[in-house]
C-alpha cells in the first residue's frame, strides 16, 4: 500500500487514485510547526506523586515516537529542502506579551492547552535539533492555525509557494488547523505521516484519516522525498 491507497476514510473508498505531486524548486515549502521545548520537556519521573506518574507513563509514547521517530525524520526533510534550495518555514506557539493577554481564546481556556508561552522565554524556542538557520523564516502565533494567527498566507504568497509540506505537533490540534487552513486559500498540502505526532497515536491515525484527501495528501518523508527536486 502507497500514500495513494493509504489512510482513506469512508468518503474516499474506491476514489480514483491522486496524481503526483509537481514539485517545483521556488514554489515548494516545508512548514515546521510547534516542535518547541516545552513539549519535548520532562520531570524526573521519581520526584513526581502517583497521580502525576500516571500522566507521565500516558505520554511516554508520544515523547518516544517525537525522539525515535518525528524528530529524526523532520531533520532528514529540513536537510533535504535546504540542499535543495527549497523553502523552510517555523511556526511555534507564544505570546507576544508576558501575561498571554494576546492569545486566541482556544489558548487560554483551562486544561492542557492553557499554556503560557512568552515568546522570549526557554520554553517556547523550536528544539535545538531543528534550529532555524540563515534567514529561515519563525513565525510567531497565538492561535492553533500557523496560517490564521499569523501573515503566513502573506508570505507564501510573496515567496511564489504552491505546495506546503507540514511536519511537526500536534496531529490532530495545530496541524490539522493549519491544514484546513492552508486547503481553504487553495494551497495544495502535504503532511508528512512519520514527521508528526499526536499525544495518542490513535488520535494521530485518525487525524491523518481525516485530513487525507480533502484537505491535503499523507504520505511518508521517503515518498515525499521521491518527488522533490534534488
Amino acid at each position: 500500500m502507497t500514500w495513494k491507497t493509504a489512510h482513506r476514510s469512508l468518503y474516499y473508498q474506491g476514489a480514483p487514485e491522486p496524481e503526483d505531486p509537481m514539485l517545483v524548486r521556488g514554489k515548494t515549502a516545508l512548514l515546521v510547526i510547534d516542535v518547541q521545548n516545552t513539549y519535548l520537556a520532562r520531570a524526573d519521573r521519581a520526584t513526581l506523586p502517583p497521580d502525576e506518574q500516571a500522566r507521565y507513563d500516558a505520554w511516554t509514547p508520544f515523547h518516544e515516537r517525537m525522539h525515535n521517530i518525528v524528530i529524526p525524520n523532520i531533520e532528514k526533510l529540513i536537510a533535504k529542502f535546504r540542499a535543495g534550495g527549497h523553502e523552510v518555514i517555523f511556526a511555534r506557539i507564544a505570546c507576544h506579551t508576558e501575561n498571554g493577554r494576546d492569545r486566541s481564546l482556544s489558548q487560554k481556556k483551562p486544561g492542557w492547552n492553557n499554556l503560557l508561552l512568552p515568546k522570549n522565554e526557554w520554553d517556547s524556542q523550536i528544539i535545538p535539533a531543528l534550529s532555524p538557520q540563515g534567514d529561515e523564516i519563525v513565525l510567531t502565533k497565538t492561535t492553533d492555525s500557523a496560517l490564521t494567527g499569523t501573515n503566513l498566507r502573506l508570505i507564501l504568497t510573496n515567496l511564489g509557494i504552491t505546495h506546503v509540506v507540514c511536519a511537526g505537533i500536534f496531529t490532530d490540534q495545530c496541524i490539522a488547523s493549519t491544514v484546513r487552513s492552508l486547503a481553504d486559500e487553495s494551497f495544495d498540502v502535504i503532511v508528512v505521516e512519520d514527521a508528526c505526532a499526536a499525544g495518542d497515536h490513535a488520535l494521530h491515525l485518525q487525524e491523518l484519516t481525516i485530513m487525507n484527501m480533502i484537505y491535503c495528501s499523507v504520505m511518508s518523508g521517503e515518498e515525499l522525498l521521491g518527488y522533490l527536486p534534488g
